[in-house]
């Protein structure tokens, strides 16, 4: 195998499939991405066993072939090549070596055997469909942040995605949860994706398929069955991941039904405040904060046991309550908060034990859950 290609492309597209790369593999093979030039360009290709990443690339080609290359080693040697520069790759299998050539720079790198290099098998994936770019990205970014981290739970260490159907219309559902905050955002369905399961996306794969579909403005091809999914973008990159083995839990049973005391403020202040109160809280696990509604008025406050520092904030707010004092975890509330696009927030809740939804007043496609903290 022999080609020249050049430095911002070949490192674009190696940025793009080298976040599979676990960094401290315990198969070698997998520390190493896979190079093969044919007649439609360079394809580089990552995996980890449970998710692949592959892209094509144009390159001039002399010889084809194939090899594979150590990931993050290529990817900081055209970091570090001068922005213009162009790379002659050419690979040795009797030696196991590739070497790498940029002006003067001249790299040996080993080679491990092509043939050592696993492939995830693509299964039959009998549902397809085409999705926005914006409409997945939104599922996403509304969603990611309250999925769970904790081993022992791995049905919760990703997003659901389902498809739902009420009174005719249809909707493409994505929840995520922990156990403490739950996040739930809804698009519209597809076409021809009526009768697809309902799958979890994995935590890593939910991450580059995060950055995959930022540099996207067209739609996604998508594939899957119940053990896998494919997400292709255009001719040229394909995300294909197992989906995680397990039941994830019927979170609609928790939406609260008899949340009639409502507050609203503005996001953006409420947020800021929030973040202001919290700052006594720096050495203080528990990082609760108490809402109280004082007439029209939110009143925030926090305390540090440890310290004795406190503080307290207010902002105007239209309370539909009673007076009312509630606490919530400040960095649970943050990140909430952070999704908020619009100018005003809505709080509903029933009593201070109870869970709190939380929405934007002008846009009803995405709901939060948060539970209170004792305070």
């Amino acid at each position: 195998m022999k080609f020249t290609i050049e430095r911002s492309i070949f490192l674009k597209s190696l940025s793009r499939v080298q976040g599979v790369v676990e960094r401290r593999a315990t198969v070698p093979i997998l520390a190493n991405i896979y190079l093969e030039t044919r007649q439609t360009g360079l394809e580089l290709r990552a995996t980890d066993m449970d998710l692949e990443i592959s892209e094509t690339v144009f390159c001039e080609i002399e010889r084809t072939g194939s090899a594979t290359a150590p990931a993050y080693m290529v990817y900081d040697i055209m970091r570090k090549l001068p922005e213009n520069a162009r790379v002659n790759l050419e690979h040795y299998p009797e030696e196991s070596q590739l070497v790498l050539c940029s002006g003067k720079s001249k790299f040996i790198l080993k080679s491990l055997p092509v043939t050592d290099f696993p492939a995830l098998v693509e299964s039959t994936l009998p549902i397809s469909f085409k999705v926005r770019a914006i409409d997945l990205r939104s599922l996403i970014e509304r969603t990611r942040f309250a999925m769970s981290t904790e081993a022992t739970r791995y049905y919760l260490n990703g997003i659901y995605l389902y498809a739902v159907h009420n009174a005719g219309v249809g909707v493409l559902r994505a929840i995520a949860t922990d156990g403490y905050r739950l996040a739930l955002a809804e698009v519209s369905l597809p076409k021809d994706a009526y009768n697809m399961p309902s799958v979890i996306l994995p935590r890593k794969t939910v991450e580059e398929l995060r950055t995959l579909i930022e540099e996207t403005t067209t739609e996604i091809t998508t594939s899957l069955s119940n053990t896998k999914i494919r997400f292709a973008f255009g001719q040229n990159t394909i995300l294909i991941s197992k989906l995680i083995d397990g039941t994830f839990p019927d979170c609609e049973r928790v939406i609260p039904v008899n949340n009639n005391k409502t507050i609203e403020v503005n996001a953006k202040a409420l947020a800021e405040a929030v973040s202001r109160v919290s700052t006594v809280m720096a050495t203080d696990k528990a990082r609760a904060v108490k809402l109280e509604v004082v007439r029209d008025s939110l009143v925030l406050s926090a305390s540090n046991t440890t310290t004795n520092n406190n503080a307290t904030d207010e902002l105007d707010a239209v309370c539909d309550c009673t007076p009312l004092s509630i606490g919530f975890n400040s960095r649970y509330l943050l990140d909430i908060l952070g999704q908020m696009t619009g100018d005003t927030v809505r709080f509903a809740v029933s009593d201070p034990s109870s869970p709190m939804m939380v929405r934007e007043v002008a846009d009803d496609s995405a709901l939060y859950i948060l539970m209170p903290m004792r305070v």
